[in-house]
């Protein structure tokens, strides 16, 4: 049994980062929707691409720790005269640092019809990724409200799927609320820090306020100079940033971590590992000490940086039968990561971890947009839960049932597109009345996901000459070659 929504004509957009813009994209495609309103609570698109300014990561205050994904809607820091307007422009604090370097060689990150520019390097610094959305924007600007935070989203007709959603000017403080029939949730997963509970935590950054951070907080590694360093996590923010403050850190940098690293084949050598900490230990008999679970205590140290990643968090979203998060580990009744199967006019485009995210983001806009359209059905109800439960018994009920890792993402992506093609195809739409397509990975792009971590090893092997290195065959990884070398022998 299918299920067919109520038609959509209305239809808002949170968030103008890489997912609202795929949205705006996709749903501008079907030519069937009457109104797209995208809002955006920054001045500008990018959403986590914008670098915050130092005055902004200073005034950051994190709580220590952090666990509750039920926060309060995040405040503006306010900037005047900046080179995008010399009026009042509200920001908002990014995990963004600098330096950074994305983890995707930009031939897969790249979206399906916007190449990056020629000339840029394999693995794009953030300043290229934030131009590039800059450009992939153009066509859907229009639709943009900027300075606008969305501040709340209710069920307005459950029958009917619709939705009350109030938001705020920021510049001139003016309310408004309007009723669209369906709402995509693109606010993004980097927003509401995860810091997790340590016994003496708290009594140690009373004691020592910059003695505890969250790599949110991190801007460059200037701060950390002959410092002793403590940096918990080693996902890609804590691996990053670490080899950023060990170049100038007390040495040797010191790493605490759970489990290997997803990013890499080996430990990595400018760093002493050690495995989670078991306790702060109080400021009143030790001095800045800490101990692992191992039971070695480090003393002297300065700074512990939390790389620990986010929580899920929606707190515009209220009223719903069914909350769609509990701890902030996972996103709660999402069909195919993505519907709200209580009332699937309501979508959470990119809740993904460890995937490609804009291309990801493609063929999951591809499918609401259709579905919405009335293009393509959805499964009934229990066919939907089935699918989430059959998800928790495979990873978990917790932060591992959004996490893709390889083959994984492969899989889901082109699953997603063969769901897409099913659709109906209408007249005077592209590609035979079939609509706008998402990406579909052939084998040569299956082998290249499937080298990440070897071809990451490569890259950074470069150092400062990586930033000319532009090609995968440049480092070695030539798909047509090995493809000839392994038919020949």
């Amino acid at each position: 049994m299918t299920r067919t929504p109520p038609p959509v004509r209305r239809v808002a957009i949170i968030g103008a980062g890489a997912c609202g813009l795929v949205a705006a994209k996709y749903l501008l495609a079907e030519e069937c929707f009457d109104k797209i309103d995208l809002f955006e609570q920054r001045s500008c698109v990018g959403g986590v691409w914008n670098l915050n300014p130092a005055e902004d990561k200073d005034q950051a205050t994190i709580p220590v720790p952090a666990e509750d994904p039920n926060v309060p809607l995040e405040e503006p820091f306010w900037h005047t005269g900046t080179s995008k307007s010399s009026g009042k422009e509200a920001t908002f604090l990014s995990p963004l640092y600098e330096g950074l370097e994305t983890n995707i060689p930009h031939g897969l990150m790249r979206f399906s019809d916007l190449p990056f520019p020629d000339r840029t390097q394999l693995f794009p610094k953030f300043k290229t990724v934030l131009e590039y959305l800059e450009k992939y924007s153009l066509d859907v600007k229009h639709l943009i409200q900027f300075q606008v935070q969305v501040l709340d989203i209710t069920p307005a007709d459950t029958n009917l799927g619709t939705w009350t959603v109030t938001r705020k000017d920021l510049v001139s403080g003016e309310l408004q609320t309007d009723v669209y029939d369906a709402v995509v949730i693109a606010n993004g997963h980097y927003n509401v820090p995860h810091v997790p509970s340590v016994p003496g935590m708290t009594a140690w950054k009373k004691a020592y306020p910059q003695g505890i951070l969250h790599s949110k907080q991190y801007l460059n590694s200037a701060p950390y100079k002959n410092k002793k360093v403590v940096v918990v996590g080693n996902s890609a923010s804590g691996l990053d940033i670490g080899s950023q403050i060990s170049k100038v850190c007390q040495q040797p940098l010191i790493s605490s971590i759970r489990s290997e690293s997803y990013f890499l084949s080996s430990a990595p050598s400018d760093r002493k590992e050690y495995p989670p900490i078991a306790e702060f230990m109080s400021p009143e008999t030790h001095n800045r000490a800490i101990r692992f679970s191992n039971g070695e205590i480090e003393e002297d140290v300065d700074v512990v940086l939390f790389c620990t990643g986010y929580l899920y968090s929606f707190p515009f979203l209220s009223g719903l039968d069914l909350p769609v998060i509990t701890d902030g580990g996972r996103t709660l009744h999402v069909y195919q990561h993505l519907f709200y199967i209580e009332q699937p006019t309501l979508v959470f485009p990119g809740l993904h971890q460890k995937v490609i995210p804009f291309i990801q983001a493609e063929n999951q806009c591809a499918a609401f947009a259709r579905v919405w359209s009335g293009r393509l059905n959805l499964p009934s109800k229990k066919e939907m839960y089935e699918w989430e439960n059959s998800n928790i018994e495979a990873r978990g009920p917790g932060k591992a049932f959004h996490a893709l890792a390889y083959p994984l993402d492969a899989d889901y992506l082109n699953q997603m597109y063969d769901w897409v093609a099913s659709a109906k195809p209408r007249p005077g739409l592209p590609n035979d009345g079939h609509g706008k397509w998402g990406p579909r990975w052939s084998e040569k792009e299956r082998w290249i996901r499937s080298k990440f971590t070897l071809i990451k090893q490569a890259y950074a092997a470069l150092g400062d000459k990586r930033g000319s290195c532009l090609t995968l065959e440049e480092l070695g990884f030539d798909y047509e070659a090995t493809k000839k070398e392994q038919e020949k022998n």
